[in-house]
């Protein structure tokens, strides 16, 4: 399957207009802000929600040894080069880099931003984002974790993008250099033989 970017890129942009109006995975609605901030219409919504900690440390693999830096904020990734294809993308889109693992139907993005946003917030809406391309978009799975040294959310999405049923399995990283979304998706049908592919891939991920 043979998927172009445009569509994939518009669910995850950053891209956030004065006096915005989403809604939460709880059915809450939310006013989103053009300096990237947002506030719960019925503030009597607004509650804690844990994300859990994942105590493992992840690394990038060995053969991780292509080092790829962002040119808008201290982001970087490890890439094993011979597996992966690199397509940088034209300047005026939030996406930085494309990537499709060679003779697969893996794909993976670099979202990089300078605008400060904290990361329970970021992940909140690239969700709300996704949802405007795939309405049904749901996370199956969100936890911290400490990946090469990085504090980031680890988060897992699935929804329909064009009549197929897509997962993203990504990290999100905000800094005060800016914000990242590092991103590998598939088919949902293809996830489990692309595991391995897809954590060696995010775990590359570093801002040293």
């Amino acid at each position: 399957m043979k998927y172009g970017y445009a569509l994939l890129v518009c669910a995850f942009s950053l891209a956030v207009h004065a006096s915005q109006r989403a809604v939460t995975d709880e059915g809450d609605i939310v006013i989103l802000n053009d300096d990237g901030t947002w506030v719960f219409e019925n503030r009597e919504a607004e509650k804690a929600v844990e994300i859990p900690t994942n105590p493992r440390k992840f690394t990038k693999p060995r053969s991780s040894t292509f080092k790829l830096k962002s040119k808008r904020n201290n982001s970087q990734v490890w890439l094993d080069s011979k597996k992966w294809a690199i397509e940088k993308a034209t300047p005026d889109e939030d996406t930085e880099y494309n990537f499709r693992l060679r003779g697969s139907d893996l794909y993976g993005q670099l979202i990089t931003e300078q605008v400060v946003i904290d990361i329970e917030h970021l992940t909140q809406i690239a969700l709300e984002n996704a949802r405007a391309a795939a309405p049904n978009m749901r996370v199956t799975k969100q936890e911290y974790r400490v990946v090469n040294g990085v504090k980031v959310i680890h988060m897992e999405m699935q929804g329909t993008l064009q009549g197929t049923d897509f997962t993203f399995s990504g990290y999100y990283h905000s800094n005060e250099t800016g914000t990242t979304q590092f991103l590998a998706y598939t088919g949902t049908s293809l996830v489990e033989r692309y595991a391995g592919d897809i954590q060696n891939f995010l775990n590359g991920f570093s801002n040293r």
